[in-house]
């Protein structure tokens, strides 16, 4: 077997190295097969796609079913073997190893590097125009790097730069030259520059630009939120305003800011209100649907009860802009899984298929083969979303008078709001039998994620929190923000420590792991 080339730090591969369909072979017609990225990252464990937990399926195909070269010189290396036809999972995955390492020494996409060189090394081997990046800087080099007069040191980590770089990243400005002066003095006495380099991380951090309105870290939280000012209430509302999105913003900045932890973003259970004027000032607040609605209107309730919050999940803006009126919200749990865990559905990332799923509830013919690949993973993560309401929905559950009416007459009489909009109803698909069929009422609530049964959201958001996926994601997010790219084959090691750290040493605080950040040969190398 091929063992992992030494690979520079500078430049992108051409992405990550991808699998999920691999093959249906043989005979067979093509089909997925979800269990193959587990049983390839077994085989590469070592594979910077598989440290990194990114896996598609463009390593063997081109647009599924068709194959790459790569994927059909497996097929040939399994067809080769004594497996049936046509092939079922089980043979497929225990002849994988075998004819996986049987074309490691062949270069199936023609570009002079072996299978198993390209997959150690990061690049795809079924594409021909991308190839590993191999270490620039040999022995020679380095000490000329290491010597050079206030030069950039372009093969080690170099502190000034960093001192540059992150007054720039988290400050969103340069340091005053007399600080580099006085930080350029401190390296060559060799004093401790590593503590005024955190010295200078932790008063960015609470700057306006790292924290504030429309900083970095709201603009970190776009992908997740996935603002629309057209239909937003509250404050510079729109057209149409279903939910304001600024709660989102303000509970996303707190769990990533302070000594805070960062699985709150998914668990918390209650508000802030973050201080435009001090951007570092939160005020926790926690209120029933009714309180907030006494206290900020129609427009800006939350309106899910305190006891059913799972943070980001069950935000108003999440259920409207995502659940909005269906009875079985695939959406909203593949926007989840995509934005907290890091898998794209639709591109055959992260399918951990359970017995028996998926079963057609809503009639929308998701048990059909080239479905039921996905909804065998999909529909399961959804089950727990399915009794909070987006925009209501079904029979009697029309959201349009409360939005016209801005709310008024929704209060019951004992105090209790009576409105089918972003809040927990446990009976809400009864409304849809007359839409979407009588067996759509048995839609369980309990699911799995990632494998492990879970009885609600509550659950599922406390699975997800606890999960290298949610910590790899964390990590990444602040890689690509302050990198500009996703690992390098090369930095794979050094990203595979720091979301590790993240979950033990770090305690899930992210401005510990900001620290130990730019502390990295990959941050500090210019």
């Amino acid at each position: 077997m091929q063992t992992p080339p030494r690979l520079t730090g500078r430049g992108q591969p051409g992405g990550p190295l991808a699998l999920g369909l691999i093959l249906s072979l043989l005979a067979a017609p093509a089909a997925a097969l979800p269990p193959a990225p587990a049983a390839f990252c077994e085989i590469y464990s070592e594979a910077p796609a598989c440290r990194a937990g990114t896996l598609s399926c463009d390593l063997c195909h081109t647009s599924p079913p068709a194959r790459n070269p790569y994927g059909a010189s497996l097929e040939a290396a399994l067809d080769g073997l004594d497996l049936p036809s046509p092939l079922d999972e089980g043979s497929f995955l225990g002849a994988l190893p075998e004819a996986a390492k049987a074309i490691e020494a062949e270069d199936s996409d023609g570009d002079g590097v072996p299978n198993g060189e390209e997959i150690y090394g990061g690049s795809p081997p079924g594409d021909g125009d991308v190839v590993p990046l191999y270490d620039a800087c040999d022995e020679a080099t380095a000490a000329l790097a290491s010597q050079a007069p206030k030069g950039w040191n372009v093969c080690g980590y170099d502190p000034v730069y960093v001192l540059k770089k992150l007054n720039l990243d988290f400050c969103g400005r340069s340091p005053a030259l007399a600080d580099v002066r006085a930080f350029e003095a401190l390296v060559d006495e060799g004093g401790d520059w590593q503590a005024a380099l955190d010295g200078a991380l932790d008063a960015c951090l609470k700057s306006p630009y790292w924290i504030g309105q429309d900083g970095a870290l709201w603009s970190l939280a776009n992908e997740k939120i996935v603002p629309a000012q057209a239909v937003k209430s509250g404050e510079n509302a729109g057209g149409i305003p279903l939910g304001d999105y600024e709660d989102d913003y303000q509970l996303f900045a707190y769990t990533q800011s302070g000594d805070r932890d960062a699985r709150e973003l998914l668990t918390a259970q209650y508000f802030v209100q973050q201080d435009k004027a001090a951007p570092t000032q939160f005020e926790i607040f926690t209120r029933t649907p009714v309180e907030d609605f006494q206290a900020r209107g129609f427009g800006g309730a939350q309106l899910v009860h305190p006891d059913q919050r799972a943070g980001m999940l069950t935000t108003r803006w999440f259920l409207v802009s995502n659940t909005m009126f269906t009875s079985v919200p695939r959406t909203s749990a593949a926007q989840a899984y995509r934005a907290y865990l890091g898998y794209n559905i639709a591109q055959m990332e992260g399918l951990h298929s359970v017995p028996g799923e998926p079963v057609d509830y809503d009639t929308k013919d998701v048990t059909r083969g080239e479905c039921a690949v996905c909804h065998a993973t999909l529909d399961p993560l959804t089950y727990p979303f399915s009794r909070y309401d987006g925009l209501g929905g079904g029979e009697g559950g029309g959201a349009q008078g409360a939005l016209q009416g801005g709310g008024a007459g929704l209060i019951n009489p004992d105090g209790t709001f009576n409105i089918p909009i972003a809040t927990y109803t446990p009976d809400r698909l009864d409304r849809f039998t007359a839409v979407d069929g009588e067996k759509v009422a048995d839609t369980p609530e309990a699911g799995l994620l990632l494998g492990q049964p879970v009885a609600n959201l509550l659950e599922w958001a406390q699975v997800a929190a606890n999960s290298d996926d949610f910590a790899r994601r964390t990590v990444r997010d602040y890689w690509r923000l302050l990198m500009g790219a996703d690992p390098t084959p090369a930095q794979s090691a050094e990203f595979d420590a720091l979301w590790r750290a993240f979950k033990t040493d770090h305690d899930y605080r992210v401005e510990r792991l900001l620290h130990a950040l730019i502390s990295t040969e990959a941050y500090g190398v210019p």
